[in-house]
């Protein structure tokens, strides 16, 4: 029998140690999977990605970058969504745009009404675009042929320019209005093998420069040139003709007020898109070509 200490009759003292043990420590724990799974949730959305990126077109790419990058609303000033818990708005509403829907912004730019047919849709139309590009192709057609119209008026009616009425041509293509100012055997734009403009000419282009002015079309010019050939082609040829007498007709546009954001693309195709095909070194074939482009009217074209 184990006495006490001391030889006192108490009964000894029992010590009991209690041990917790912690899961998830080191590679025991659960924590890890956590992180994986979401690693190769990542992986998969990246995969996804490149995926998208190999099998859809630039347009199509554009139209997917729109949509994730849509215009920011400032919720607080619209009075969208509210404070409460469904924004608002009851769980069945459906116009949830805040406790003063009637003083939101939101419903000026994102409800279309009805319109009368035949009438003139502006706002939201077709395909989410703010103007139909059949709506604006329609729209530059009428604009085109009234400018057409008033530029040969105003050659007719000046007795300096109503001889080279024959040199300005309107040609309706794919691409919008080209107006084409052409060379003949008697008659030449510039003055030979430079890139000056007569003075005629400059006064022609100028005419056209106020027909065109406050049209919103984008505008492309090319130069066109015969196919005869230069003593030394180092120091002046046909592509650098072309290009020169392009340049030299968006200077005399610019200089008639039209604005540098107008200007699409300047080109010089030398002599590889004669107007008379059979006769390369034929005079018509020098050119410069100013092409009034069609509006983009379409969300993505």
């Amino acid at each position: 029998m184990a006495k006490a200490p001391h030889g006192a009759n108490v009964p000894p003292k029992i010590i009991y140690k209690k041990i917790y043990i912690e899961g998830g420590g080191g590679h025991h724990g659960g924590a890890w999977k956590v992180a994986y799974a979401d690693f190769v949730t990542a992986m998969m959305a990246f995969f996804l990605l490149l995926w998208l990126l190999g099998a859809t077109t630039e347009k199509q790419r554009k139209g997917i970058a729109d949509y994730f990058a849509p215009t920011l609303i400032d919720k607080k000033r619209v009075g969208i969504g509210g404070n409460g818990l469904f924004g608002g708005e009851s769980l069945t509403s459906k116009m949830k745009m805040g406790p003063k829907a009637g003083m939101s912004d939101i419903r000026a730019v994102a409800i279309v009404t009805s319109t009368p047919q035949n009438a003139e849709v502006k706002g939201f139309g077709p395909k989410g675009s703010l103007r139909s590009a059949a709506q604006a192709t329609k729209e530059d057609a009428r604009n085109f042929a009234k400018l057409r119209d008033e530029v040969m008026k105003r050659i007719a009616e000046t007795k300096e320019l109503a001889r080279l009425a024959k040199h300005i041509r309107f040609t309706m293509t794919p691409q919008g209005l080209r107006i084409d100012l052409v060379d003949d055997a008697d008659y030449s734009m510039f003055a030979l093998g430079t890139t000056a403009l007569e003075p005629e000419a400059a006064e022609l282009i100028g005419l056209v420069a106020r027909g065109i002015k406050d049209m919103p079309n984008p505008i492309m010019i090319r130069g066109h040139t015969d196919s005869l050939a230069w003593g030394d082609p180092r120091a002046m040829n046909n592509w650098m003709l072309s290009s020169g007498r392009a340049e030299a007709t968006r200077r005399r546009l610019a200089l008639a007020g039209l604005p540098e954001a107008r200007f699409n693309r300047i080109e010089g195709v030398a002599d590889r898109e004669p107007m008379v095909a059979d006769n390369p070194q034929d005079p018509r074939n020098r050119r410069v070509a100013i092409t009034l482009l069609y509006r983009a009217g379409t969300f993505g074209d």
